[in-house]
């Protein structure tokens, strides 16, 4: 009788552990998936729909494979150690379901880099992203919290050693899919283990090349501009520009070249190219900026002190400056100052202008980046304001006095001055402002600007107002510089006395990264966007 009592007992308990390991592995399936909603979606699904059933398959076995291993680190790990790993594990999980959430797009290396490189942004984000990222959260949240009832489980369901041989056994375990992305054909990495992945290929990345020594050598016989400025605003879009501010320029001598083209709508690829100059006949997707010789070498080789003032950030530069291009600048002034960071810049550059010596200084301004009610003071329009609103508020406030402050008492035979900005902006409610997946062409559409001596200014007495590229700034200054103005045009760009040789402009992966030699580039004889 007690033998039978005891068996009964003993079936029991298998059965009940059994049906743990069952729960467990139920729940981990889920929260492995809701973790890898994006890479499955876009590596699986998507490729199976296209039709690539081989691809599909191959990434969903790497996907289990990755899954399985952390299945297994979670029924070795005790509690400590396994929180740990959900911890890490979280941190990339939150940031695939907040960037994918908002983008419609995967994460990559090239993704990663735009995402250090607009850190700056991450508090408008926040602001203007709530829902989404609330969503992400949730969405982060529901995932580990099923992952760790599946270690709870399991680990109340099978009593498994532990030890440093144990440890270091479960390490190289969870290193292994990394290793095999690497260094094998197989894909996706799983969003618990792909930013830390990422992270280390740009932390283990070549040091960037050494940038090309100019081309041309000025004529010291042209007489030049004493101080050049480009002005490279942040998110004004051409058509507000055109409606607001530019009635406020009618008695002020510029020239406007009407609606040009960016070469990006996202602010570090948009900078990047413009600071590096592109050979727009000739660009294509093996292009390097980071070799080519930037604005800065021409700036210098002409006697100009170079100048980088950024109205953005109070740290390092930003915008992918790398180390090559930072050694290049003589004096570098981040200079954030809230909403009227711009007239702060403004009247700085009005000193620099009046000061004597020779010039070049590129301003980053802060402009009107999302969320559009940081930029105006509070209660200048009611709070539940439409986006446009919003928007048009902040642009008479940051640009309304700007060109006002920048030029009073300027010997305008003395300075060109170039406005422009970095991209532009999709103004529909609900649509994302800038840097979509599908760019449409308002987040291309900027204003472009200039503030020349009469001696310059008669080049575009006949410019046309339209059919302009913001890659054609950089073969225009190298014209005010001193530099033979055919010879510029040949080697990247027409002036801006007639339409740009062809529109380029680059995605968030501007430069190479990693053993990737390709960048995202779009060429044609189309406006860009949609």
């Amino acid at each position: 009788m007690e033998g039978a009592m005891g068996s009964e007992g003993a079936n029991r308990a298998s059965w009940a552990r059994a049906g743990r390991i069952v729960a467990a592995l139920l729940l981990f399936a889920a929260g492995y998936a809701i973790a890898n909603r994006y890479p499955l979606t876009y590596n699986v699904l998507y490729r199976h729909a296209a039709g690539d059933t081989e691809s599909a398959v191959r990434a969903m076995l790497f996907l289990g494979l990755q899954g399985g291993i952390l299945l297994v680190a979670l029924a070795l790990l005790p509690g400590r150690w396994a929180a740990l790993l959900l911890a890490l594990a979280g941190a990339s999980i939150l940031v695939n379901h907040g960037y994918s959430g908002i983008v419609g797009e995967p994460v990559d290396g090239g993704t990663l880099a735009w995402m250090i490189a607009e850190t700056r942004q991450a508090g408008n984000a926040a602001g203007e992203f709530t829902a989404p990222l609330l969503m992400a959260g949730a969405q982060t949240t529901a995932a580990l919290a099923l992952l760790a009832a599946a270690h709870w489980l399991l680990r109340g369901a099978v009593a498994l050693p532990w030890g440093r041989g144990v440890a270091v056994g479960v390490i190289a375990l969870l290193a292994l899919p990394s290793l095999l992305y690497r260094t094998a054909d197989l894909w996706p990495e799983g969003a618990e283990r792909n930013i830390p992945g990422l992270g280390w290929d740009l932390l283990t990345a070549p040091a960037p090349p050494p940038r090309a020594a100019p081309e041309l050598t000025p004529d010291p016989a042209i007489q030049t501009p004493r101080h050049i400025v480009w002005l490279i605003d942040e998110s004004v879009a051409e058509a507000p520009f055109a409606r607001l501010i530019a009635p406020r320029l009618a008695a002020v001598p510029h020239l406007d070249f009407g609606v040009a083209a960016a070469m990006g709508n996202c602010s570090a690829p948009a900078q990047v190219a413009l600071r590096s100059g592109v050979d727009v006949r000739r660009a294509s997707p093996a292009i390097d900026l980071r070799r080519t010789p930037s604005i800065w070498a021409y700036a210098k080789r002409a006697g100009y002190r170079t100048l980088l003032i950024d109205g953005q950030t109070s740290g390092a530069p930003q915008n992918l400056l790398l180390a090559p291009e930072r050694a290049l600048i003589d004096d570098f002034r981040p200079m954030p100052g809230g909403i009227d960071t711009d007239l702060k810049i403004a009247d700085a550059l009005n000193r620099q202008m009046r000061a004597p010596g020779r010039s070049f200084t590129l301003a980053v301004l802060r402009g009107v980046h999302f969320q559009y009610r940081d930029h105006y003071p509070a209660g200048a329009i009611p709070a539940d304001s439409p986006v446009a609103l919003q928007y048009d508020t902040a642009l008479g406030w940051s640009k309304g006095r700007f060109f006002e402050r920048l030029l009073a008492g300027v010997d305008r035979d003395a300075v060109a001055v170039v406005y422009t900005s970095d991209h532009g902006q999709n103004l529909t409610p609900g649509a994302l402002p800038h840097c979509s997946r599908e760019a449409v062409q308002g987040e291309f559409r900027i204003p472009l600007l200039a503030f020349l001596p009469d001696t310059l200014a008669a080049r575009y007495a006949a410019a046309p107002r339209q059919g302009h590229s913001a890659s054609q700034i950089f073969p225009a200054t190298l014209g005010w510089m001193g530099y033979d103005p055919a010879k510029a045009a040949g080697l990247y760009d027409n002036d801006l006395d007639r339409p740009t040789a062809r529109y380029v402009w680059f995605g968030r992966t501007v430069i190479p990264m990693g053993s990737d030699t390709q960048v995202s580039l779009t060429a044609g004889t189309a406006f860009p966007g949609n």
